[in-house]
């Protein structure tokens, strides 16, 4: 199952100003168990559409030939396919964007990622939804864990989900969503899939975050400014299996004012072999966007905290990553994206590797609407430089047999070509 925040699913500790009543039972799927539980909150907030855009379909400039103006479906069906060349000034003869899951061969023509979908919204007149859709590509390969941790059982297959679930829409007060199975994540801005995104390459703290989950969430709006949303999945990362033990979670999102949105995720749950609570992993997600008629304005900030139960003494890790994104659509097909971030990896628990990672990003975006597609083409430019102990890129050349060299900074420029179509 898949989950959302924003783009992605979550349940949110935050949500303790909805504390609501839930039973829970724990079941076993195709190797993975979770936690299943029915949420009903005092409180809830209206979910926010951050930066990352579900498979919602295009509107398009025209319909095809006769097809209705109007499309009144609650079915809708697509597909995906984002192609990419980066060149990776540092050559690395592996062809890798050392400790990153997404955008990661370089110096190839790479196929990052392709997906097929059919997805039913829940709604008044119908109330039962859902979603399916395989996906394959680069990106779909490494996302689901952390390196070092165990898997489930067939992670390789079930890594081509795009997302499997079923919703309801329940006719309490505003309507109280459940959604049962794999779901977009409820923590983080970006998209596993770069036409959601502002940029093409994700951030550091995207990449660390999950992009889906599987699990159950609920979601109601409180009114027209406030939506909660609580979650209880298999864990952080959702093709992760450090234990059988559920993970727990909840979100707000808060209109400030009509173009201006907070948000808070928080997850807590157990992502080690010992399931102690003092073992247990707490992270957090913040949002604050504007949404002007041509310029969007994000910050994130997130920061996470885990105590390592194998190691001396239990250390205890500490990860902290930021970005403001600001995208400006220029005119007509035409927009520019700019998005410096920094990374700290204490550790090296979410990484990999000890290092405080500094970056910036700019794209150059043109987008062409036809019908029922849309076609994106990104030309991207991009720095990172790691420090610490254990910081840096794969370069050229060994240090010694198989053993590839580091440099402290890399430089990226690619060329992306993003297709997609979608029934209104």
């Amino acid at each position: 199952m898949e989950r959302v925040v924003g783009e992605k699913e979550f349940l949110d500790p935050a949500r303790k100003n909805g504390v609501g009543r839930s039973s829970h039972w724990v079941i076993r799927v195709c190797g993975l168990t979770i936690g299943f539980a029915l949420v009903v909150p005092v409180y809830a907030v209206e979910s926010q559409s951050s930066g990352q855009v579900s498979d919602e379909p295009v509107k398009p400039l025209s319909a095809p030939a006769g097809a209705p103006e109007t499309a009144t479906s609650d079915w809708h069906y697509g597909a995906y396919f984002d192609l990419s060349y980066v060149v990776n000034f540092n050559f690395p003869e592996n062809h890798l964007w050392r400790s990153r899951a997404t955008a990661s061969r370089h110096n190839e023509l790479a196929p990052n990622m392709g997906y097929v979908y059919v997805r039913k919204d829940a709604g008044e007149t119908s109330r039962w939804g859902m979603e399916f859709g395989l996906q394959g590509g680069y990106d779909s390969k490494d996302f689901a864990y952390l390196q070092g941790e165990p898997k489930v059982d067939g992670a390789d297959t079930w890594r081509h989900l795009h997302r499997a679930n079923v919703s309801y829409l329940a006719p309490v007060g505003n309507g109280l969503t459940v959604t049962a199975g794999l779901f977009n994540s409820l923590i983080g801005y970006e998209s596993l899939y770069a036409k959601d995104n502002n940029n093409y390459t994700r951030s550091w703290i995207a990449d660390y975050t999950p992009y889906m989950m599987f699990g159950v969430n609920a979601k109601y709006p409180v009114n027209e400014r406030l939506t909660v949303a609580a979650f209880v999945i298999n864990g952080y990362f959702h093709l992760s299996r450090p234990n059988d033990q559920p993970s727990y979670g909840g979100q707000w999102a808060y209109k400030i004012t009509p173009r201006l949105t907070a948000t808070q995720t928080i997850y807590w749950g157990p992502d080690q072999n010992k399931t102690s609570l003092e073992f247990w992993r707490l992270y957090g997600n913040h949002i604050l966007e504007w949404k002007g008629d041509d310029l969007t304005l994000a910050a994130s900030y997130d920061i996470g905290t885990e105590s390592i139960a194998d190691q001396p003494g239990s250390p205890r890790t500490f990860a902290m990553g930021g970005n403001l994104v600001a995208k400006w659509h220029v005119s007509g097909p035409w927009s520019l994206a700019v998005r410096p971030e920094f990374y700290w990896d204490r550790n090296g628990r979410w990484t990999g590797q000890e290092q405080f990672v500094k970056a910036i990003t700019s794209t150059v975006e043109y987008k062409f609407p036809y019908r029922w597609t849309t076609t994106m083409v990104r030309l991207e430019y991009r720095y990172d430089e790691s420090t610490g102990v254990g910081g840096g890129f794969f370069k050229g050349g060994e240090v010694s047999p198989g053993i590839s060299g580091l440099a402290s900074t890399q430089q990226l420029l690619l060329l992306g070509i993003l297709w997609s179509f979608d029934s209104p």
